[in-house]
Order: C-alpha cells, then sequence, then structure tokens
C-alpha cells in the first residue's frame, strides 16, 4: 500500500501509486520479447560532438542501470576461480581465445586461454525447474538501482546509502565531502571500509582509497569521477543558497528541495541536450515527441534489451586517451592519458590538476566516431582493468556474452518487434549494414541473419540522419526513455 509522499523514495517504491514495485531498485528487468536461452587500434574524431557525449551517456547509464552481478567468482561444482579455469561451469560463463590471438602472447595470458566472464544473478524464483518449482521458467536479470533519472548515482538507492553520503552532522542538507588541501575545491569522501580496486591500481606509486559515492562505479576512469564529483559541489552550492534564501527551513527540507531539483537538471540536461543528438532531431521528434503528462499505465522498468545491449552503443564514442587542458585549453604538463591508466586512479584526480582539466577535456575536444571499421578502441578490448585485474577484460566480448547470458533474442528478432524489414539474407542487410567487408565477416561469423547478436547488429547499422545510432538501437531507446519520461511520477 502506498501513501502520498512529497519526495521520492531512494530505493522508487511507490513512485507509481497504484503498482508500487515499477521501476523499483533490485527488481527484474522488462523483457520486451521473450527470452531465448540455448538448452580497434585508428579511430576517428567526430567533430560535431564533444566527448562529454559520452560522459554524460556513462553517467546517467550509471544513474538508472546496474545488473546484479554474480555472487561469486569460483564454480559452485568444483570451486575453481573463474579467471583460472576456461570450464563454463555457474556461474563461469568464460570465452575461450584463439590460440592465434596477438593477446594470447601476454604474460598475464601465460596460464589461462580465456576471457572471464560471470554470470548476471537471477532473480529468486527465476530460471528453476524441478519438483519444488513445478514448471521451468525463464532466468530473469535484476537492475540493483531505481530506473527512474532520479540522481541516484549521486544520492544511493536504498536509504542507508543516502544517510551514509549525507553530512548529518549540520542541519544543512549538505552531502558529505573531504577536503585534500586549502587549494583545491571539496572532494567526494574517501571510502573508510575501501574496497581494493583503487588501491591495486599499478599506474601510481602511491595509490589510495576510492572515493564514495551514490554508484560505487564512480571511481571506474577519471572522468566518470570528474562527473561524481562536480555534482556533490553542485548539491552543496545549491543547498547553501537554499538556506540563505529559506532560513526557516530545517536540513531535511533542504536535503530534499536540493535533491529534487538536481534530479530535474539531470533530466533536463537528457532530455533536452543529449538524447536530442543521440536520436538526431528527427529521430527525437518521432521517438520521443513532446512530454503530455504523467501516466500512471506506462511502465518504466528498464527493459533488458535496452540495459544489456543498446544503451551500450556508448561503448562504440569512447575516445582511448583522456584529454586533460590547462585554463588556456592547452595539455597540462603531466599530459593527456591513456584510458587504461585512468581506470580506479583517484590519485591523479588529486596530484595532477583535480577535476578541471578533465572537464575541459570533456568539452573541448571530439568524441570518437562510431565507424564500422572502428567501432571500439584497443583501450577497451585489450587493456580494460589491465591496471588492477589479474585478467585482461574485452568489453565488445563482454557485450556479447552478456547479451546471451541474459537470454537476449538476436538483431533481426528486434528489427521484426521493432516492424522493420526482416533480413532473410545477407543481400537483405545490405541498406543497414552498408559495409561489404563487415556484411562478408558477420557471414563468415553467424551464416545467417537470423544469428546476428543484438549488441553487434545494433552497432553496426547505417545511423539515422543526424543521429548517432541506427533504427533499430533509436526504437529500443526511444521505447525506454518514453517510458522513464511518463511512467515517473516526479
Amino acid at each position: 500500500m502506498c501513501l502520498y509522499a512529497k519526495y521520492r523514495t531512494y530505493d522508487g517504491q511507490c513512485n507509481n501509486m497504484e503498482h508500487q514495485f515499477w521501476g523499483v531498485a533490485q527488481t527484474p528487468f522488462r523483457r520486451n520479447l521473450p527470452p531465448i536461452y540455448e538448452n580497434a587500434e585508428e579511430i576517428t574524431p567526430h567533430f560535431g560532438y564533444t566527448a562529454m557525449m559520452k560522459q554524460w551517456g556513462q553517467f546517467l547509464a550509471h544513474d538508472i542501470e546496474q545488473t546484479a552481478p554474480g555472487l561469486a567468482r569460483q564454480t559452485y561444482m568444483k570451486g575453481a576461480i573463474c579467471n583460472k579455469t576456461c570450464e563454463n561451469l555457474d556461474p563461469c560463463y568464460n570465452v575461450p581465445m584463439p590460440a592465434e590471438d596477438p593477446r594470447m602472447q601476454s604474460e598475464k595470458r601465460s596460464e589461462i586461454s580465456c576471457i572471464e566472464v560471470e554470470r548476471s544473478s537471477a532473480t529468486c524464483g527465476s530460471g528453476q525447474t524441478g519438483p519444488i518449482y513445478r514448471q521451468l521458467t525463464y532466468r530473469e536479470q535484476m537492475n540493483i538501482l531505481t530506473a527512474f533519472i532520479d540522481g541516484s548515482g549521486i544520492y544511493g538507492s536504498a536509504e542507508v546509502d543516502a544517510l551514509n553520503l549525507r553530512d548529518l552532522f549540520g542541519d544543512h542538507g549538505l552531502l558529505r565531502f573531504d577536503i585534500v588541501s586549502e587549494t583545491q575545491k571539496p572532494y567526494l569522501p574517501f571510502e573508510r571500509e575501501s574496497s581494493m580496486e583503487c588501491r591495486r591500481n599499478r599506474s601510481h606509486e602511491n595509490p589510495i582509497s576510492c572515493f564514495l559515492a551514490g554508484d560505487y562505479r564512480a571511481n571506474e576512469q577519471l572522468a566518470l569521477l570528474s562527473m561524481h564529483t562536480l555534482w556533490l559541489r553542485e548539491h552543496n552550492r545549491i543547498a547553501t543558497k537554499f538556506l540563505e534564501i529559506n532560513p526557516h527551513w530545517d536540513g531535511e527540507i533542504i536535503y530534499q528541495e536540493t535533491r529534487k531539483l538536481i534530479g530535474a537538471m539531470l533530466q533536463v540536461i537528457t532530455y533536452e541536450h543529449w538524447l536530442p543528438k543521440v536520436l538526431g532531431s528527427d529521430g527525437y521528434a518521432e521517438l520521443i515527441g513532446p512530454y503530455k503528462g504523467y501516466d500512471p499505465e506506462v511502465n518504466p522498468t528498464l527493459a533488458n534489451s535496452f540495459s544489456a545491449a543498446a544503451l551500450r552503443f556508448g561503448h562504440t564514442i569512447v575516445n582511448p586517451i583522456l584529454y586533460r587542458l590547462d585554463k588556456n585549453f592547452e595539455p597540462i604538463k603531466e599530459g593527456h592519458i591513456p584510458l587504461h591508466e585512468a581506470f580506479f586512479a583517484p590519485e591523479r584526480l588529486l596530484s595532477e590538476g583535480g577535476i578541471d582539466p578533465l572537464l575541459r577535456g570533456l568539452f573541448a575536444m571530439p568524441m570518437k566516431a562510431p565507424k564500422e571499421q572502428q567501432l571500439v578502441n584497443k583501450e577497451l578490448t585489450h587493456k580494460l582493468f589491465s591496471r588492477v585485474e589479474e585478467s585482461m577484460y574485452d568489453l565488445a566480448t563482454i557485450n556479447i556474452q552478456r547479451g546471451r547470458d541474459h537470454g537476449l533474442p538476436g538483431y533481426v528478432a528486434f528489427r521484426r518487434w521493432c516492424n522493420f524489414s526482416v533480413p532473410e539474407t545477407w543481400d537483405d542487410l545490405a541498406d543497414d549494414v552498408p559495409d561489404n567487408n563487415v556484411r562478408a565477416k558477420l557471414k563468415e561469423l553467424y551464416g545467417h541473419p537470423g544469428n546476428i547478436d543484438l549488441w553487434v547488429g545494433l552497432i553496426l547499422e547505417r545511423r539515422l540522419a543526424g543521429a548517432l545510432v541506427g533504427p533499430t538501437i533509436g526504437c529500443i531507446l526511444g521505447d525506454q526513455f518514453r517510458r522513464l519520461r511518463t511512467g515517473d511520477r516526479f
């Protein structure tokens, strides 16, 4: 039963008064289609948009989506650690690497010949068979964040996390922060009981603890960490102004009103600035259209295909370098930084100029263009988390394997769902995947168009006019972002 509340709950409950669990944290993803389970070194800059396009996309994704990971990294049957075995025994879902792959020659590959992947956690009671359940049920994955664009990456998706991030020593509605020197502005608070990711980073002589934010992935790379730091400062700036204007407000009102305003700012940036560039102005008008008000019959819960495939188009516009610029928009003396050296490296934020050089780089430098022959750069396919993990990860491979783990129907099935033409032959794909070499490679790998993995087909499509994505991604993104706007009571 839902009672009326002026402010959002932290986990998203009762946003919809009749369907209190729609869009709530730690609930299953929606399915647009029933699941199907089986029994680049060179880049081209895109001078139309800056690198902030990519960075806003990641910051937004971390506000609305986090698939619950597997609970273990070792096989249940034999106890083997997933990064030490190539056996696909639950929860390990590793991908074998061919012997001729140049990555097999690295020291890290001397003992293991596969890319480590663990299965996402299943929602309780799903994917079960046997006399207890008396039926076969599809395996469903869980979103541990609220689906709503509500600033949960800043404030957390559970009340206990939100309270831990607040400055409760004063009654001013502020978020906690740490001061590292008198010459620098406040930073996110340090994790007191830190996970080891940041301390394991081998790109710096003196690694430090991770910073604490509403989403634990904030430290994943320096540009993302800069965004989290910026929004911490913005919350505290607005809260301080609210106190000046309304000295009779207590800390709770100041905090909630600031949180409400920050959520609105995130939505405005997303719908008025970011999405029209992703979908193109014509695509946005057709797929999103004008806002017509809240509709309690619209379920905003994220679709599995949106989370595990369509939203991951952003991986094709990631630059291999984080540019850092001084006040004159020249490189800082420490220089730019390769992306793989920016993973879980918060100490470089403190000792190499703070967040301003990174933000200038995001606003001033072009993003990577998503060209067919240069889709995912090698920082993500050869060096992902290489400074902090024993294993080398390949983001493109993980995206494909994640889609299979989640039982996502293939690319052609979603073309049918979007009411687009359904290719039966490779020539039928010529209009949507115009590169002959790419189609030939797809034919070699998949045999038939109906076998193409969803993420692969999505990122290879010819892009809509003035857009960064093709029609099928646009269809999935449009459906989801309409739901997120129309199905959000706040």
